[in-house]
């Protein structure tokens, strides 16, 4: 009896939000690829998500290597996206630096 080849669909799937998670589990793509570019084995990385499965680690840093700019272009639409959130955060937030320094002031008292 010979090996089956069969073909795998990465374990990567899109929420409501449009962002891409990982397995069954709630980790972002860009948080896996991140981990391995940074130098995280793929052991490494399912050890420090317990909702991963070493296999589906290894799966999407198989189809980062072979989709590296559609990867890394989705990745740089996250980031971008990123940036407006924070801008508009900062935007409609108060200024908190009073408060804090308050609060400090009060702790050291």
């Amino acid at each position: 009896m010979g090996l089956v080849l069969e073909r795998e669909m990465p374990p990567l799937h899109e929420d409501a939000t449009g962002a891409i998670r990982v397995g069954d589990s709630r980790v972002l793509l860009e948080v896996v690829i991140q981990a391995f570019q940074d130098g995280a084995s793929p052991e490494a990385i399912a050890l420090s998500y317990s909702t991963l499965s070493l296999a589906d680690v290894y799966n999407t840093i198989g189809y980062y290597l072979c989709h590296q700019a559609d990867v890394d272009h989705y990745l740089r639409q996250r980031e971008q996206m990123a940036d407006v959130i924070q801008a508009h955060l900062s935007h409609i937030q108060p200024d908190l630096t009073s408060i804090r320094s308050r609060l400090r002031a009060q702790q050291g008292a």
